[in-house]
């Protein structure tokens, strides 16, 4: 049986490890072949470590067991010629593009908004909301030229639908890539392509699952360990887990990609094990 992205390509950043290799894999499990991007290097200001060269690669090596093809490319979403320039070398390897998934963001220290530095504010705003205006940029024009429509997801965040105090630079980010899915739904429509963003609760990837997080969410403990954050991340939820899995939220992303969500536009599609009915 054919997949349900059969002979479709997707445009995925974020793509080294967590939630974008994770649609990577559903994706070519379903028939895509993959452009993928990451920055793979230590970004300041971010305490927890990130992807790694060797990480892209085995989003490469996953992909390509799965008999699926894949343009890899080290790239930063705030730079917006590389990201120009792997999109359009992967396009023009693969003969088209289909779905876009704008997953790259970062988490970095908090603080009050009245005391936060704007180094931590602008580095957060220019990858989390930015960076994904600047993967749709690069990517629409190959998608209208292609002619058959397509899908945009952008990833937000529970985030996005609601406050928190210590991470408004965060929150802030990820409720404007609700505007602005909401704006390209609207621009893009005329040319069958749809838009939507996904509001995950805490996912079980590096850039939770490490001790700032803990730190966060268990204030009144001097050194929290991941089941003391557990505790408290479960209380968020109103189904029985403290996280979801990376696997949980590429579903959702397979449904806005295929046609099975040919009709779902402008929507802000929730994976949150209950958390916004909190």
């Amino acid at each position: 049986m054919p997949g349900r992205v059969e002979g479709k390509v997707a445009f995925i950043t974020g793509a080294a490890r967590g939630q974008g290799r994770s649609h990577a894999i559903r994706l070519a499990e379903e028939g895509a072949d993959i452009i993928a991007i990451d920055v793979c290097k230590q970004l300041d200001g971010v305490k927890f470590p990130m992807s790694t060269p060797e990480d892209l690669d085995e989003t490469v090596n996953q992909v390509q067991k799965l008999g699926r093809r894949i343009h890899a490319v080290q790239a930063d979403v705030r730079d917006h010629d590389a990201l120009k320039a792997a999109v359009d070398e992967g396009v023009a390897q693969f003969g088209r593009l289909d779905i876009v998934c704008a997953n790259a963001g970062l988490g970095s220290d908090g603080a009050r908004l009245d005391a936060m530095d704007e180094k931590t504010w602008r580095d957060m705003i220019d990858v989390n909301l930015t960076g994904v205006w600047l993967t749709a940029k690069v990517a629409i024009p190959h998608i209208i030229a292609g002619g058959r429509g397509g899908s945009i997801i952008l990833t937000s965040s529970v985030g996005g639908l609601r406050g928190h105090a210590n991470i408004g630079h965060y929150i802030a980010a990820k409720h404007g890539v609700v505007g602005l899915m909401r704006t390209l739904a609207w621009e893009l429509g005329e040319h069958g392509i749809r838009v939507n963003s996904i509001h995950p609760s805490q996912v079980n990837t590096p850039m939770v699952m490490h001790e700032d997080t803990y730190r966060m969410f268990r204030p009144d403990l001097e050194n929290p360990t991941v089941d003391d954050f557990a505790a408290v991340s479960q209380s968020m939820h109103l189904l029985p887990t403290p996280w979801v899995e990376p696997r949980d939220i590429s579903g959702a992303v397979l449904y806005l990609a295929s046609d099975d969500g040919r009709f779902v536009t402008g929507t802000t599609t929730v994976i949150d094990a209950g958390a916004m009915l909190k």
